[in-house]
């Protein structure tokens, strides 16, 4: 049973990069981006993320059965590149560069970003580095949507943000439960066996704070966040995803998919 404490909230200011790179001192990060055909952004995200080089100890892109340049173009942007096998899915590919990196401390990005800033690495860890029961941060931030500032995360406002509510005490509080945006322990996601598909992030979520309370979350301010929105048809398969891993963790006996 999740217990109704709320997590750790970070606002935006103050911050200090000084004061992170201070806290990292010997701990070892790795930054991990899944990607599947996003060559148009990923050299973006990479060059930006690679400003702070010096908090970053492994950069890996998991090429994800792309069939457009993302491999190399990630590679020509200074990531190791490794390539997923076998099952295709966001899940999946985290899943593999976990495989991939041996880092005390795990930063998972998403590649379609198209306003990835410098410090989203630093704000992701700095919750980490400074209270040793934080096992998981999340990002949280404005979702534009088209031409308006906000309406973005359909699916996190219409699907995952209300089931949390109901059956979850205090994951209500997290802004964005399916944020590309996640550090974590990597003591903690060995205990967890990662889903292969967008249910990732929910279950993830789930089972953190199932293991090891809500207040071993944290969420941080990451401010805008700008990507492709995708049509609403598209939307309904991770909705899908999101609900049944929720209720899956809450006991709930759902039908088998076909």
């Amino acid at each position: 049973m999740i217990s109704s404490d709320v997590p750790w909230t970070l606002a935006r200011e103050p911050f200090s990069l000084e004061r992170v790179a201070e806290l990292k001192g010997d701990t070892t990060v790795s930054l991990i981006i899944p990607a599947r055909n996003e060559a148009a952004t990923i050299g973006a995200v990479l060059d930006t993320v690679q400003i702070h080089d010096d908090l970053l100890d492994e950069l890996v892109v998991v090429d994800d059965h792309s069939s457009d340049d993302t491999a190399t173009v990630a590679d020509h942007h200074g990531a190791r590149v490794v390539h997923l096998e076998g099952l295709s899915g966001k899940g999946a590919a985290m899943r593999f560069g976990l495989s991939s990196c041996t880092s005390t401390i795990v930063v998972f990005l998403d590649a379609d970003v198209l306003n990835t800033s410098a410090d989203f690495v630093a704000r992701l860890i700095q919750p980490l580095l400074e209270r040793p029961t934080i096992q998981l941060v999340k990002g949280f931030y404005e979702r534009p949507l088209h031409d308006m500032p906000t309406g973005g995360g359909r699916v996190n406002e219409l699907a995952a943000r209300p089931i949390l509510s109901l059956l979850y005490p205090g994951l209500g509080e997290i802004r964005q439960p399916l944020a590309g945006e996640t550090a974590l322990r990597r003591a903690a996601l060995d205990t967890i066996l990662l889903e292969p598909d967008y249910s990732v992030e929910i279950a993830l979520l789930i089972d953190v704070a199932q293991l090891y309370g809500v207040r071993a979350l944290a969420q941080v301010d990451l401010g805008v966040r700008r990507h492709r929105n995708r049509p609403l048809e598209e939307l309904r398969p991770m909705a899908v995803d999101v609900l049944r891993a929720a209720l899956e963790r809450y006991k709930v006996d759902l039908p088998s998919q076909s």
